[in-house]
Protein backbone atom coordinates (compact mmCIF):
# COMPACT_ATOMS: atom_id res chain seq x y z
CA UNK A 1 0.00 0.00 0.00
CA UNK A 2 1.42 3.53 -0.99
CA UNK A 3 2.07 6.43 1.46
CA UNK A 4 -0.71 8.70 -0.06
CA UNK A 5 -3.33 5.87 0.60
CA UNK A 6 -2.36 5.14 3.68
CA UNK A 7 -2.48 8.72 4.97
CA UNK A 8 -5.91 8.98 3.42
CA UNK A 9 -7.36 5.84 5.44
CA UNK A 10 -5.68 7.13 8.46
CA UNK A 11 -6.95 10.50 8.26
CA UNK A 12 -10.38 9.42 7.69
CA UNK A 13 -10.38 6.94 10.90
CA UNK A 14 -9.04 9.74 12.71
CA UNK A 15 -11.81 12.27 11.64
CA UNK A 16 -14.09 9.79 12.18
CA UNK A 17 -13.20 9.16 15.30
CA UNK A 18 -12.96 12.71 16.10
CA UNK A 19 -16.48 13.30 14.73
CA UNK A 20 -18.44 10.02 16.30
CA UNK A 21 -16.56 8.66 18.88
CA UNK A 22 -14.83 5.55 17.99
CA UNK A 23 -16.37 5.66 14.19
CA UNK A 24 -12.55 5.39 12.63
CA UNK A 25 -13.03 1.31 13.19
CA UNK A 26 -15.45 1.47 10.39
CA UNK A 27 -13.06 2.31 8.13
CA UNK A 28 -10.13 0.48 10.02
CA UNK A 29 -11.54 -2.76 9.86
CA UNK A 30 -12.04 -2.93 6.16
CA UNK A 31 -8.73 -1.71 5.28
CA UNK A 32 -7.32 -4.03 7.61
CA UNK A 33 -8.94 -7.12 5.96
CA UNK A 34 -8.32 -5.77 1.89
CA UNK A 35 -4.59 -5.47 3.43
CA UNK A 36 -4.74 -9.25 4.44
CA UNK A 37 -5.65 -9.23 8.30
CA UNK A 38 -7.83 -12.10 9.38
CA UNK A 39 -11.24 -10.23 10.58
CA UNK A 40 -10.47 -11.26 14.19
CA UNK A 41 -7.20 -9.83 13.95
CA UNK A 42 -8.35 -7.01 11.56
CA UNK A 43 -10.79 -6.25 14.26
CA UNK A 44 -8.86 -6.76 17.35
CA UNK A 45 -5.88 -4.80 15.46
CA UNK A 46 -8.72 -1.58 14.52
CA UNK A 47 -9.28 -1.44 18.99
CA UNK A 48 -5.66 -0.77 19.12
CA UNK A 49 -5.78 1.66 16.44
CA UNK A 50 -9.35 3.64 17.73
CA UNK A 51 -7.38 2.99 21.94
CA UNK A 52 -4.74 5.32 20.54
CA UNK A 53 -6.75 8.00 18.18
CA UNK A 54 -9.78 8.35 21.14
CA UNK A 55 -6.61 9.02 23.57
CA UNK A 56 -5.71 11.86 21.48
CA UNK A 57 -9.38 13.34 20.81
CA UNK A 58 -9.89 13.01 24.38
CA UNK A 59 -7.03 15.03 25.25
CA UNK A 60 -8.08 17.93 23.21
CA UNK A 61 -12.03 17.26 24.27
CA UNK A 62 -10.73 17.54 27.75
CA UNK A 63 -8.71 20.87 27.26
CA UNK A 64 -11.14 22.89 25.23
CA UNK A 65 -13.34 22.38 27.99
CA UNK A 66 -16.08 20.11 26.27
CA UNK A 67 -15.67 16.69 28.55
CA UNK A 68 -18.02 15.64 31.19
CA UNK A 69 -15.66 13.35 33.41
CA UNK A 70 -18.36 12.46 35.42
CA UNK A 71 -20.79 11.26 32.58
CA UNK A 72 -18.03 9.73 31.20
CA UNK A 73 -16.57 7.83 34.34
CA UNK A 74 -20.16 6.15 34.96
CA UNK A 75 -19.53 4.65 31.70
CA UNK A 76 -16.31 2.94 32.63
CA UNK A 77 -16.76 0.07 34.52
CA UNK A 78 -19.66 -1.31 32.13
CA UNK A 79 -17.33 -0.53 29.72
CA UNK A 80 -14.78 -2.44 30.74
CA UNK A 81 -17.05 -5.31 31.11
CA UNK A 82 -18.34 -5.21 27.45
CA UNK A 83 -14.68 -5.08 26.11
CA UNK A 84 -13.83 -8.35 28.00
CA UNK A 85 -16.32 -9.83 26.91
CA UNK A 86 -15.60 -8.87 23.61
CA UNK A 87 -12.33 -9.89 23.03
CA UNK A 88 -13.47 -13.25 24.68
CA UNK A 89 -16.26 -13.67 22.26
CA UNK A 90 -14.30 -12.33 19.16
CA UNK A 91 -12.15 -15.61 19.25
CA UNK A 92 -15.01 -17.57 19.44
CA UNK A 93 -16.69 -16.19 16.60
CA UNK A 94 -16.20 -17.42 12.85
CA UNK A 95 -15.13 -14.75 10.14
CA UNK A 96 -18.23 -14.84 8.21
CA UNK A 97 -20.67 -14.05 11.48
CA UNK A 98 -18.28 -11.55 12.61
CA UNK A 99 -18.50 -9.88 9.56
CA UNK A 100 -22.23 -9.82 9.40
CA UNK A 101 -22.55 -8.68 13.06
CA UNK A 102 -19.90 -5.60 12.09
CA UNK A 103 -22.43 -4.69 8.74
CA UNK A 104 -25.56 -5.42 10.57
CA UNK A 105 -24.35 -3.14 13.60
CA UNK A 106 -22.99 -0.47 11.30
CA UNK A 107 -26.23 -0.57 9.36
CA UNK A 108 -28.34 -0.27 12.12
CA UNK A 109 -26.16 3.01 13.05
CA UNK A 110 -26.79 4.25 10.25
CA UNK A 111 -30.43 4.02 9.79
CA UNK A 112 -30.74 5.24 13.73
CA UNK A 113 -28.66 8.34 12.44
CA UNK A 114 -30.80 8.97 9.24
CA UNK A 115 -34.21 8.77 10.62
CA UNK A 116 -33.48 10.56 14.33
Amino acid sequence: MNKTRKFFEGTICGLLNGFFGSGGGVIAVPVLEKEGSAPNEAHATSVALIFILSLVTTLFYGFSGNLDYSAAWRFVPWGVAGAVTGAIFLKKIKAKTLRRVFGGIVTLAALRMLFS
